[in-house]
């Protein structure tokens, strides 16, 4: 029953006492004259493989801080481990450990392992040494039986004292604990909020590894901002940037913390640092904002939740009910404010039925319009398009095919708008769409690939030779990629002209060379795409024209205007709320 006294104490010290943290040097002599390592291995046997390849050993001959990977090959990995919404870092990525095993990789598939697995029970109480060694003889697959058995206690949320027997006697059977086995631990810890054990597994870490992997930095700063030893979670988050990019699962716990402990001046520093690292921070740390200045006076936090308000209008974010109704309750908690909120549907028009305020036109003026034409054909038709996958022939043709028809009322996406119901032919829904769209004698021009020419299962050649009597047609190739096409020649049609797709078309945007074109390009795409649906019953085609007026936040001072959507949606979509929060001052 020894075992079971001794995992009440610090986990610090109990590997302490299995010679975790005696000199690199005499570990090294002790390693390789118990288990004959080569000599190579003799150097490199302290080294481990993360999630992010970026743990890295302890070595006094060493200088270096950072490793010899580029900053951005660390960065563009981050979030792969375990964040807010993950309770257990990935199986499969830790592939040696960083000592006995460093020689030995892992044979089975981390897939088949988390399938085959999932079920296992981990025991309810701590084992003596003996109990887990016929455990894990007993195992299927003994070599990740530990991996398993630590995945399964997170599962069930096991008592710590469990977890601790089981790292203590691998400790002192092999030695060593493996990276990746010191990190599920420590999710386990940060999951029922255990500080001590945290700051005893960091301190591990840090004595046997210059910078750990963006995952295991997440954890710690998780687990300790969630307590009353916060302020640590910052200093964490310090030695993050010194190596690295700090994850958004970094900057936002930091930003909680600090708001819950009414420290807003920190949240908003971080917050603003994280932008400027174009680090893109989630609604729900946004909506924190809100929810924690709720009735707080001060000119500078009104003036910084302003800005929070600009930036969903600048990057077009729709915040959801919940989001929507924190910024409701902000605005009528403020002292003196005398702000009142009201949920509405704007007019046709563009007026606000609540306060009657005309929202902005979602037209651009001329000189915008001539500048975003012109930087479309610069910098998406005629430039270093890496998304446009057509030859300049083909792009010369189509545009002599344009300018010989112009002007057009409405440019389709033929293929996309082909999809749009699975189980009508393809030809059967572009049908529809051209008959919907022609009603009232609009010039329609039909962007096709080669292939519907060809007559088959979804192209019948007699629909198709219809439809070509009532729009005009440009077949590109089949491997082309027809945005291009398509943006041209809505923009060469002239301001009233309309577009009809589904594609949200953020690489193109990402193609323009500077901030205000992409704005404008935002804009006018707001105000001319027409967005389709299949109907409840599937039989037709609803079609959403584009709003004369335009659907982002905006203020006039004493008031704002926000459009919201009633569920959280984690991507972009191209398609536009109905729903408005009106808020003004009485």
């Amino acid at each position: 029953m020894a075992l079971f006294s001794q995992t009440t104490q610090g986990f610090q010290t109990l590997l302490w006492k299995c010679h975790m943290f005696w000199p690199v040097s005499r570990c090294r002599q002790l390693f390789a004259a118990s288990f004959s390592i080569p000599n190579r291995e003799k150097i490199n046997y302290f080294s481990s493989m993360t999630s992010s390849s970026t743990a890295l050993p302890v070595d006094p001959k060493e200088t270096d801080v950072l490793p010899a990977k580029k900053r951005s090959e660390i960065d563009c990995k981050e979030g792969k481990g375990w964040d807010g919404e993950t309770k257990e870092i990935p199986e499969g990525k830790f592939h040696f450990s960083s000592s006995v095993g460093a020689a030995k990789k892992w044979s089975m598939s981390p897939v088949v392992s988390r399938h085959r697995f999932s079920n296992v029970q981990p025991p309810e109480k701590p084992l003596q040494a003996e109990e887990w060694d016929k455990l894990r003889e007993d195992f299927q697959s003994p070599e990740i039986f530990e991996e398993v058995m630590l995945n399964s206690m997170i599962r069930c949320n096991s008592p710590i004292d469990v977890a601790k027997s089981l790292l203590t006697h691998l400790a002192k059977r092999n030695g060593d604990i493996a990276y990746n086995l010191l990190v599920k631990y420590l999710t386990l810890c940060v999951q029922q909020g255990q500080v001590s054990e945290i700051r005893d597994v960091y301190d591990i870490m840090k004595a046997r590894f210059k910078i750990l992997e963006s995952g295991a930095y997440s954890l710690l700063i998780r687990g300790l901002s969630n307590s009353n030893q916060w302020r640590m979670a910052l200093t964490v988050l310090e030695e993050v940037k010194k190596i690295m990019i700090p994850s958004r699962t970094c900057y936002e716990s930091c930003i909680k913390a600090a708001s819950q402990h009414q420290e807003m001046k920190l949240a908003f520093e971080l917050y603003s640092e994280m932008l400027a690292k174009d680090v893109v921070p989630t609604l729900h740390v946004l909506q924190s904002f809100f929810d924690f200045s709720r009735g707080m006076k001060g000119a500078e936090l009104q003036k910084e939740l302003f800005g929070i308000l600009l930036y969903l209008r600048e990057n077009q974010i729709y915040p959801h009910r919940t989001f929507m109704r924190s910024i409701k309750l902000w605005f009528e908690s403020l002292p003196g404010g005398n702000w009142r909120g009201r949920l509405t549907k704007i007019k046709d028009s563009g007026q606000c039925p609540v306060c009657n305020h005309q929202l902005e036109d979602s037209n651009l003026t001329e000189e915008e319009y001539s500048h975003l034409s012109e930087r479309i054909i610069k910098d998406v038709i005629h430039g270093t398009d890496t998304f446009r996958k057509t030859s300049p022939e083909e792009l010369e043709a189509f545009q002599t095919f344009v300018e010989n028809r112009l002007p057009f009322d409405i440019v389709i996406d033929g293929l996309n708008v082909s999809h749009i119901k699975s189980r009508k032919m393809q030809c059967e829904n572009l049908f529809d769409a051209i008959n919907c769209l022609a009603k009232e004698n609009a010039r329609l021009l039909v962007l096709g690939r080669k292939h519907m020419l060809t007559n088959s299962s979804n192209w019948k050649r007699e629909i198709m030779k219809e439809m070509q009597s009532k729009a005009d047609f440009f077949f590109a190739e089949n491997i082309s990629e027809d945005d291009p096409f398509l943006l041209y020649a809505t923009l060469r049609s002239g301001k009233h002209c309309r577009f009809v797709s589904r594609d949200f078309l953020r690489d193109h945007k990402a193609c323009l060379s500077d901030s205000l074109t992409r704005h404008l390009f935002r804009k006018w795409q707001r105000g001319h795409q027409i967005v389709f649906f299949p109907s409840a019953g599937g039989k037709s085609i609803n079609f959403m024209p584009a709003f004369r007026y335009d659907c982002v936040v905006q203020t006039t001072g004493d008031t704002w205007h926000i459009p919201y959507k009633d569920v959280f949606e984690e991507k972009y979509s191209y398609q536009i709320p109905r729903k408005w929060l009106c808020i003004h001052q009485k």
